[in-house]
Formats: structure tokens, sequence, C-alpha cells
């Protein structure tokens, strides 16, 4: 019934005797009041009006003119009455007057706010004189006024931290023990322990390759150009990088069994920790001396060698641009980085360049990143030779960094075998990372990285090959600096393999209807792919032309000699060719070495030539 309290101040009541209820002449029961409280020093007490007394905030704001004469200290009372006249008064002067109403509530308004500044200025007086007397005070607060003229950014975001430790103490604890995961029992352990089984680390063989390895030659003993087979048979080898015939070679022996007594197997132990040994530093210094750069670090392996140069240098947002027929240890070192990759079309300079200027255009507005081509001396998977002067001069052109792989090209191309840099007149200067293998055409063991100062001593603690694999082994390293004192010394050594490279060209690539050869012809791995309109006649595929070379390869060894195939990983994991835009072709490998003589390298040549022949006139 009664939904409404209209609070009624001192000066209202009436001097009657005190009672818990409001009293009107049609008030029948009277109202009940209400507990009521203190306001400016004035006794309210609330009663509850029913529907017929709807004009409560009316009624509240003309009694407020009155709380003057109540600020009078009298006697506090709870109780209080209001007569009808008075109520009825009260009513009418709602009804009939506007601007007694508004006035009233401007004034009471202005009195309440002045009353709140009041007691606002008290409490922040009080709490100033209680700081004041907190040791260190004075200086704090001097240190606050200076702090905020001379820089009030500061003095914000000093207030911000200082809140945000606050927050920090004040926040709630939590367990980091706390078991977040189901617990299984025994049972459900043993049952999940059962039905897994884990994924191989490779795919299982094909048909084909399991034919491969059953008919697979195993050499016993040395390698060298004539090798022992396991069943017994003596065959020209030509499928091996034993191209200065140094695997048989005395003084490389006797070497490398000084230092094997000297100083072990091998260090057991990082470079970076106590696995450098002064041979390995001669063996950098050697090496930078051949190819004429500031200094130089050697790796453990070949393969890790690019794979972890370029993961040193190039972070995710960086940008690579490479040549799609770049080795699979380049790949490697690119998937491993994370940068931003494009490709250009296998050695074409002109795709090189448009590639080049759309990602300096892309990257006009945006952050600087580290820009770099990667693309190798003499390619793995084609055979074919870099061109690198104009690679060298879009690099400066665009302002990129160059990235050089000289695994097969590193003591095979230039007067001295320095690579090719030498071959092709590039200062070696230009190239901002020479990264060259020490197992290939040296015949030793390991990898190395040539460039300045600067790049060298990042990857001692950046590369991860180098930091966290064993050093080099002391015998190796040896072996490595002898060989290239060899080849400085006897350039006769690269002439003789440069003529043995021609002889066996002259039987192969102009004389076969069949194959062509897609190797630079100063280089010693000779590949052998079908020619383009054999492949169109024949109408065969990847596959097809795989086990056409294959049987190539055992008809040639049927004939006494052994050569091999071109397997090789060009794509990184999950890439295919539709992305990559390019495919390896399938290949034969021929590996010309010294020691084997003029008519040999012929009769070798021809033995080959026929057996290509014999396949593919049996496959029509």
């Amino acid at each position: 019934m009664y939904k409404y309290l209209v609070p009624i101040t001192r000066a209202h009541a009436c001097g009657r005797e005190n009672t818990n209820e409001l009293h009107t002449e049609h008030t029948d029961p009277p109202l009940p009041l209400l507990g009521g409280k203190k306001a400016h020093g004035v006794d309210i007490v609330f009663a509850r009006l029913n529907l017929a007394q709807r004009r409560t905030v009316e009624i509240f704001a003309l009694l407020a003119p009155w709380t003057d004469q109540s600020r009078r200290r009298q006697p506090a009372k709870t109780t209080y009455y209001v007569r009808r006249r008075e109520f009825d008064e009260t009513l009418n002067k709602i009804t009939t007057t506007s601007q007694p109403y508004s006035s009233c509530i401007h004034k009471n308004f202005l009195m309440d706010l002045q009353d709140a500044h009041d007691w606002f200025i008290d409490v922040l007086q009080e709490i100033s004189v209680q700081f004041q007397k907190v040791p260190g005070s004075a200086i704090f607060l001097r240190y606050v006024k200076s702090s905020y003229q001379n820089d009030p950014i500061r003095s914000a975001v000093e207030l911000f931290l200082f809140l945000f430790a606050v927050r920090y103490l004040l926040a709630s604890k939590y367990s980091t023990s706390k078991k977040s995961y189901v617990k299984l029992t025994d049972e459900e352990i043993d049952e999940l322990v059962d039905e897994w089984a884990p994924e191989p680390l490779v795919a299982p063989q094909t048909a084909f390759e399991e034919a491969e390895n059953e008919k697979r030659p195993v050499v016993v003993g040395p390698t060298g150009p004539k090798s022992k087979l396991l069943n017994g048979r003596t065959v020209t080898n030509v499928a091996s990088y034993n191209f200065y015939n140094l695997a048989s070679n005395e003084s490389l022996k006797e070497k490398a069994i000084q230092t094997l007594r000297t100083y072990g197997v091998g260090p057991c132990g990082p470079p970076g920790f106590y696995g450098t040994q002064d041979v390995h530093m001669k063996t950098e210094a050697d090496i930078a001396s051949h190819l004429g750069t500031s200094a130089c670090i050697i790796y453990a392996q070949a393969f890790s060698t690019i794979s972890s140069v370029i993961p040193a240098f190039s972070k995710r947002g960086d940008i690579i641009v490479a040549d799609k027929a770049i080795n699979f240890a380049i790949r490697k070192g690119i998937q491993i980085s994370r940068s931003s990759i494009r490709w250009y079309e296998h050695n074409d300079m002109e795709d090189l360049q448009n590639v080049l200027a759309s990602v300096v255009k892309e990257q006009a507005k945006k952050p600087l990143t580290r820009r770099f081509i990667i693309t190798e001396g003499l390619f793995e998977n084609i055979g074919d030779m870099v061109n690198l002067a104009k690679v060298v001069e879009l690099k400066h052109r665009y302002k990129f960094r160059l990235i050089l792989d000289e695994t097969w090209s590193f003591g095979v191309l230039g007067r001295t075998g320095a690579g090719v840099t030498q071959h092709q007149g590039v200062n070696v200067r230009e190239v901002d990372m020479l990264v060259g293998s020490l197992a290939g055409p040296v015949c030793a063991g390991g990898g190395f990285c040539a460039g300045s100062n600067e790049i060298v001593e990042h990857q001692r603690l950046s590369a991860a090959a180098y930091t966290f694999s064993a050093a080099l082994p002391a015998m190796l390293a040896t072996t490595a600096g002898e060989v290239l004192s060899m080849l400085e010394s006897n350039t006769e050594m690269i002439h003789q393999l440069r003529e043995n490279i021609r002889t066996m060209w002259a039987q192969l690539d102009p004389r076969s209807e069949w194959v062509r050869c897609s190797s630079a012809s100063e280089n010693p791995i000779m590949l052998l792919v079908l020619k383009p309109e054999v492949v169109a006649s024949r109408k065969v595929g990847m596959s097809d032309q795989e086990q056409l070379l294959q049987e190539m390869v055992d008809e040639a060894l049927n004939n006494g000699v052994l050569i091999t195939r071109l397997k090789s990983m060009p794509r990184g994991i999950n890439v295919t060719a539709k992305e990559v835009g390019w495919e390896l072709q399938p290949a034969l490998k021929v590996c010309i070495t010294t020691g084997l003589t003029r008519k040999e390298i012929e009769r070798t040549g021809t033995v080959i030539r026929h057996a290509i022949t014999k396949v593919m006139k049996a496959r029509r």
C-alpha cells in the first residue's frame, strides 16, 4: 500500500508529544515513521506514503529551505508531526508556484556542494598532516614536485608503474603445482601405451628401391680408379668424388697418420669449449689465404655448414631470393631460418632482376629487413655454372647480401682451385659469405665459410653446427691444408683433370643420340639427362626415366664400369613441385678422375655410351 517515502524535517514538526506515528487529520490509521538520520545537523525522519500522496520529490524540495532554521542546536528528537493544514499548504505551493520551487532546489544544491567541498578539503588536510609525520616524506614530496616540473610524462609513467606494482602485490596468489590434467589409472595408462604406435622414421621402400638395393654394388677396400667389389670383380670406378686420385696419395696418408698419433682421433668437444686445436686455426688461415678473404671458419660436416650459416644470419621476417635448382642442404638452411623465400628461374638473370625489383618495391614502405641472394657456383642438381659477375652486379644495384655455395666448385675451378670467383675473375670480397666443402674435391672432411672478420666471428656463437657439434678431427683438418698446398704448388693437377673431362665429353655428349650433358664443360661431375625430344617421343615420365637410367647403370656395371644415378632431394619438406615451379630431372652421374689415363677414359666413355644405346633400343 505504501510505496513512497517523504522526509520530514524538524521545522515542520508540531509540538505534540513524542510518538512513532505521523498523524494527519485524515490519516486513519496513522502512518508509521521509519528510522531517521542526521543531515547537515538536521534530524530527518521518513514516512511511508500511499498512492494518494505521490508528490514525494516535490515535498522534499519544498521543505529544503527551512533547513537553515533547523541548523540551530536543539535537543534531538526522533518523532515529529505534520498537521493537515501544513501538508495541504505544501501541496498547494507545489501546484500553484514554480519559481519558489526551482529556487529552493538551486539553493539546496549549492549548499550541498559547498558542504561536500569543505568536507573534502578537511580530509585532504588531515591526510597531509598524517603523511608529513612519516619519516622521509619531505624528500619524497620534493622529488615528486621536481619530477613533475621537469618531465610530466615521466611522472605519469612512474605513477602507472607504482599502481601496477601495488595491484600485482595485492593480487590473489595461485599455485603452480596444482594439477590441471586428468589423472589416469594404471590400467588406462597401460591401455594407451599398448595402442600407441610410433610413426616410421622413413617411408617404406618401393618395389623399385627394393630391386635397386638388391643389386647395389659394394666396394671392398680403398676407393680408387680401379675398385674391387664384394663379388670379386674389379671395375673402373667413375662414381666417386676422387677427382685428383688423392685417396691413394702416400704423402697424405703419412701426414694423416702423424697427426693421428699426435692429436688422437678427434677432440670430442665443440670448438667453443675445448675442441679447437692449433691445426684447426692453421687450416682456417690456410683456406682464407687460398681464397683471399679476411677470415674463415671450419665446420665438422659439409652438409651442416650451409644449413647452419643461413639461419645464423637470416631470421624470421628476412627475405631470401634463391635459385630454384639449389641443393637440398641449402633448402634445409632456408627452412630452418623461417625467412620469406622468393624463387627465381634457374640461372635466369633477367628473372632474378625482376624478383629483386619486386622485393625492393614491396619493402619500400615497410621496416628495413635483411635481404639475401643464395646460389651455387656449380649446381649440384644441374651441373652448370652460375653467372657470378651478373649476380654481383644485381646484388649491388638492389642492395642485397650474397651467399655463394661453392661445395662443388672449390678445388675444381680457377687457376689454383679457388673456385668460381677465381675462374670468372670476380673479387672474392664482393661475396659476403663463401661456403664450401672440404669433403669433395679436397678429399678431407668438413666444410668452411669464408668472409669478413665480422661474418666469421658471428658464426662462432650463432651457427648451430659450430656451437653444438664436435670439432673436425685434427687429421682431416691437416689433410685439407696439405691438399690446398698441393693445388697451389702443382697446378698441373687441375690441367690434367680438365683434359680428362674434355676426353669424356667427346665420347658422350656429341656422339650419343639419347642423352645430353647438362653440366658445365669445366665440371668433373657430368650429369647425363635424356634429351627433350627423346622424352617427348617415348612419352616417359619421371618414374619411367628413373627405371631407364637404372637399367643403364646395371648394363655399364656388367661391362666393368661403375657409374651411378643422380640422387638428391631438391625440395623442402611438404613443398610440391607446383609450389617451387621446378623439379629435378633424373640423370646419370659420371665423375671424372685423374687416376685414369686418356685411353682408359675413352674406353670408359665408350662403354657408357653403348650401355645407354642398348637400353634405349631394347625399350622400343
